[in-house]
């Protein structure tokens, strides 16, 4: 049960992502300088750490041209996550919003791309396609009714 409290941490820290990201590009001054530090940090933490812990393992070694390419798209299709989420607070979203249809719409297409590369071995329960339908409308039950600002 410890990946769910992994899994919770990561929900946490996403949660700071885009209100924190709006408030760097606000105070950077274009959404571009807010992009490079959230790269460098994506370098610090996602290049740095995992480079020391690996070395002091004597793990370094042993890359294999499949997971390398998957893990490299996934870092991919990642970071431009990342840019979609900055030119939409550029272009006027704000993280009361954009963020909700992020996290509302990810789940959902994580559901299907998991299922594609892994299909169900047994018929899909009818009540997943009510779960991503609640997911739909609860996402625009945020929206909705989000507070005015």
């Amino acid at each position: 049960m410890t990946w769910v409290f992994f899994a919770l941490g990561a929900a946490f820290c996403w949660g700071f992502y885009g209100p924190f990201t709006q408030l760097g590009q606000m105070q950077l001054g274009n959404p571009l300088k807010a992009l490079l530090c959230i790269g460098m940090a994506y370098f610090l933490v996602g290049v740095l750490f995992p480079s020391a812990v690996l070395t002091t393992q004597g793990q370094m070694g042993g890359f294999n041209l499949g997971g390398s390419t998957m893990a490299t798209f996934a870092g991919t299709v990642g970071a431009l996550g990342a840019i979609c989420i900055i030119y939409a607070m550029k272009s006027g979203g704000v993280p009361a919003v954009v963020m909700p249809i992020v996290f509302g719409g990810a789940p959902i297409v994580n559901t299907l791309v998991a299922m594609t590369l892994h299909p169900p071995k047994e018929s899909i329960n009818p009540l997943m396609y009510v779960g991503i339908l609640v997911t739909i409308a609860g996402a625009s039950m945020v929206l909705y009714f989000r507070p005015a600002h």
